[in-house]
């Protein structure tokens, strides 16, 4: 049997901190499959370096959030286009008001056997709060694989810091999303839903935890059972050195960069007054804003520089008694485990049935 004592009382190196020149098509941890399919695009490599700083003029910042949802969204609806389509699902439209007399289109997806009451899940999509849409098809994809597994999918197209729904800053995005949840919690019956949980990765992750922050401070937490952040883009500090957070060095420039984080975030805040908000950034939230919160799970990707991020969240939901899940989907990359469908089939269903199962265990 192999003494592994020696391993006590030191920390292993990975990534980054392992090999500075270590990349997701080289890192040892990497599913094999994401890489490959990751080189196809060239973005299983370094990432160039980007000529812009969050101190750039905004319409710099805003031209480089426009780019990226071109460019990224082109590689994503590739990987949506090539995976299987869902069976026994429906999607509808229909439009309600912002809580700022705003329209706001939400996709309802249902499965079409569903006879009986079920759960509900308002999707909020990725994006760092700035790019991306929830009529990309990607996003569309995900959803109707969940609705496939028994809930009602409740997607929202939020006003976005920059991109082609921009530029609304915080708190527009989030006043969208509080709105859409409520409205789902008042047409349960219209919709044939039990309850809903709120769920979203990235970008989606930070407004499905600062939906929550909002709602508690307004008095209607008692409207959502549950809540389910996804590689959550939460802490705000991506340019800083972290000790608590290892892996912003760790797994940088794996498929996202510190860099592009910042930039992003730097348009949902733009003068950087909402850095001490909880409704802005959940991860500044303080342990009596966190106490007295429905059950969560917080799910991180083992190569993200986000990970830790997520996972600090985590432990300081459960300090404050809140029930909590931690999940860690290795071998995979910021939101790895839902991006790629079509070679990881596997992964992403245990994904999308995690979602799944932990709406309808709130029943």
């Amino acid at each position: 049997m192999r003494n592994c004592a020696p391993l006590y009382g030191r920390a292993m190196a990975y990534g980054r901190h392992a090999d500075p020149d270590s990349t997701l098509g080289t890192d040892p941890r990497s599913d094999p499959r994401m890489v490959k399919a990751f080189a196809e695009f060239g973005i299983d490599g370094r990432q160039p370096p980007i000529p812009l700083t969050v101190d750039a003029p905004l319409q710099e910042r805003l031209d480089f959030a426009t780019m990226s949802e071109e460019g990224m969204g082109a590689i994503f609806d590739v990987f949506a286009k090539a995976a299987p389509a869902a069976n026994g699902v429906t999607t509808t439209t229909t439009t309600i008001t912002g809580e700022d007399g705003n329209d706001i289109t939400l996709f309802v997806s249902r499965p079409d056997d569903a006879d009986t009451s079920i759960p509900a899940v308002v999707h909020l999509h990725g994006g760092g709060m700035a790019i991306g849409s929830a009529a990309d098809v990607g996003y569309m994809m995900l959803r109707e694989h969940l609705a496939a597994t028994g809930v009602v999918v409740v997607g929202v197209e939020f006003r976005n810091s920059g991109g082609k729904l921009g530029p609304h800053p915080f708190p527009a995005g989030l006043n969208d999303c509080a709105a859409a949840v409520r409205w789902t919690n008042a047409n349960q019956a219209e919709l044939g839903i039990s309850h809903l949980i709120v769920s979203g990765e990235s970008g989606g992750g930070n407004l499905t935890l600062t939906v929550a922050h909002k709602a508690k401070r307004e008095g209607w937490l008692n409207e959502v059972a549950g809540f389910y952040a996804q590689c959550p883009y939460i802490s705000n500090r991506w340019l800083e050195e972290c000790e608590d957070l290892p892996s912003l060095a760790e797994n940088d420039e794996y498929f996202v960069t510190r860099q592009q984080l910042a930039l992003l975030g730097s348009l949902y805040d733009p003068a950087n007054v909402h850095s001490d908000d909880a409704t802005c950034w959940a991860a500044v939230a303080s342990d009596e804003e966190l106490a007295g919160m429905p059950p969560h799970v917080i799910s991180v990707n083992e190569l993200d520089p986000l990970r830790d991020e997520g996972l600090q969240y985590y432990r300081r939901l459960l300090q404050a008694g809140v029930p909590a899940v931690g999940r860690l989907v290795a071998g995979t990359c910021h939101g790895g485990d839902l991006l790629l469908p079509h070679v990881m089939p596997d992964v992403f269903h245990a994904s999308v049935r995690d979602v799944s199962g932990f709406a309808k265990s709130l029943r």
